[in-house]
């Protein structure tokens, strides 16, 4: 009878890799980008400065008190006030609404009329494509900013509310801007639909804006957002540059721009800077966060990228 003892040998545990999915990759990317978090961190922070701020804020921004004309930063406005009187910071939250809402609502009629005709015309080429890219031509044909500042006297000579000329700046500017994304979205397009996906969806017979909408539009949708997000910055230019020329946004409605136009003197620009470094800050920061998040989620949406 063997009595030797049995030597029992253990095999060692494999670790399985955990296998991410392409929008935790992304994610992760993205935040190990250090500046695209700090853009991401002052983005927060000029929302919750413009659409929190108000509440806790005992001003109001249409409150004028000729007394305090002009007055430095002290312990009861923090920014100073204005030519009126009014508290420039309460004032540079409302504005900061109007500035980050043009961006938002321009950037987002760009994309949904610059991903339509793109998708449409690299979908069926031809001459639909044809057609379609020339009116692209013509668009991009026209000089952005002389025709947004004819737009604007347009709707000063029309004596538009401020409130109602807010939604035709916003529109007028999606409206001229669509282009560029069309052409980016017609050439993904033109690469999309001779893959083996489309070739499948061919063959199950789908429709065509089935096709479109739900298989070539929603793998483009990494380029649309680096895009977008950067046409952000830019519609928020745009806005402060006619508001700045009295073509935009108009008093008593407030935006950054039309609060650097009212320093419109050599003694004010010199003497009192509070009146208009704030607003030029708001518009700095702003602008620099989102394309450093912008610049993070191109390099974060990258599939060449190893690290």
């Amino acid at each position: 009878m063997n009595t030797e003892p049995q030597v029992v040998t253990k095999t060692p545990k494999v670790k399985k890799e955990k296998i991410q999915s392409p929008g935790r990759v992304v994610l992760n990317r993205l935040l190990k980008n250090k500046l695209a978090m700090v853009g991401l961190g002052i983005i927060i922070f000029m929302f919750l400065f413009c659409f929190v701020g108000p509440l806790l804020s005992p001003h109001s921004p249409d409150a004028m008190n000729f007394a305090m004309k002009k007055q430095p930063p002290s312990s009861t406005y923090w920014f100073g006030t204005d030519l009126l009187g009014r508290d420039i910071m309460v004032r540079l939250m409302y504005a900061g609404r109007v500035s980050l809402m043009v961006g938002l609502i321009a950037v987002s009629i760009e994309v949904v009329i610059g991903g339509i005709v793109g998708a449409v015309a690299g979908f069926y080429g031809g001459w639909v494509d044809s057609v379609l890219m020339r009116i692209v031509d013509i668009f991009l044909s026209v000089p952005f900013l002389p025709m947004m500042i004819t737009l604007g006297a347009m709707l000063s000579d029309l004596d538009v509310s401020p409130d109602k000329r807010i939604i035709f700046v916003m529109i007028i500017i999606g409206v001229l801007s669509w282009p560029s994304i069309a052409r980016l979205v017609r050439g993904q397009i033109l690469s999309l639909r001779e893959q083996e996906f489309m070739q499948a969806a061919e063959a199950v017979g789908l429709r065509d804006s089935r096709k479109i909408f739900r298989h070539l539009l929603p793998n483009t949708i990494p380029s649309i957002i680096v895009s977008a997000t950067l046409g952000i910055g830019g519609a928020i230019m745009t806005e402060s540059a006619l508001s700045y020329l009295g073509m935009g946004v108009t008093p008593p409605a407030a935006s950054w721009g039309n609060m650097i136009q009212a320093v419109n003197n050599f003694i004010d620009l010199m003497q009192r800077p509070w009146l208009w470094v704030p607003p030029g800050t708001c518009i700095f920061l702003t602008v620099m966060a989102i394309n450093l998040l912008g610049d993070g989620l191109r390099d974060a949406l990258d599939p060449k990228l190893k690290k």
